[in-house]
């Protein structure tokens, strides 16, 4: 329980306590601010956390447009977004691609050349995390290549093509076969 917080209520009670002339002595006081500290504190706290569960993430963001290039590159929270500029930002490859960059951790980079292809390059944390992008982007574990520490694939959601790039996937899949289990 905290004494500061306690103290706190104490000096509020007795303000309300002598503004509203209530026949409360220092006594009541004292034990009021005890008995009710612990409801306070939990108040405050669940407060807090509906706070921050709806405050925006704090990210550093950073966009450049290289007009030679035709291609808009946005830049946040560890991951780089490229889109060529001729693409509009509604199309179904990037819609998809801000939809994943904004749920998904994983997301290292997205590309979206045009309005239906997606080049996507994932980090993922575990051999699970990498079987939920197989599945996500409806890809058999057989059509996945792998070259030295990065793995591809394409796949296709919603109508739009997807290559995956899943970088450090092949030592994940080490892992997974050395601990026992099924690493296809």
């Amino acid at each position: 329980m905290s004494r500061a917080l306690q103290h706190q209520l104490h000096s509020i009670l007795q303000t309300a306590t002598a503004t509203l002339d209530l026949p409360l002595d220092t006594g009541h006081l004292e034990r009021l601010a005890v008995e009710v500290t612990p409801a306070i504190a939990a108040l405050r706290a669940e407060t807090r956390a509906s706070v921050e569960e709806n405050a925006p993430i704090r990210c550093a963001l950073t966009g450049r447009v290289n007009e030679a290039a035709g291609v808009r590159t946005t830049e946040y929270a560890g991951c780089i977004s490229r889109i060529d500029i001729d693409v509009d930002e509604d199309s179904p490859a990037a819609q998809l691609a801000a939809e994943l960059r904004g749920r998904q951790p994983d997301v290292i980079a997205t590309d979206v050349p045009d309005a239906t292809y997606l080049g996507l390059t994932v980090r993922p944390q575990s051999w699970r995390a990498w079987q939920w992008w197989l599945d996500k982007l409806n890809v058999a574990p057989e059509a996945v290549t792998r070259q030295h520490d990065t793995t591809y694939a394409m796949g296709v959601v919603d109508n739009v093509v997807v290559s995956v790039c899943g970088d450090g996937v092949p030592k994940l899949l080490e892992l997974q076969a050395a601990e026992g289990g099924d690493a296809a």
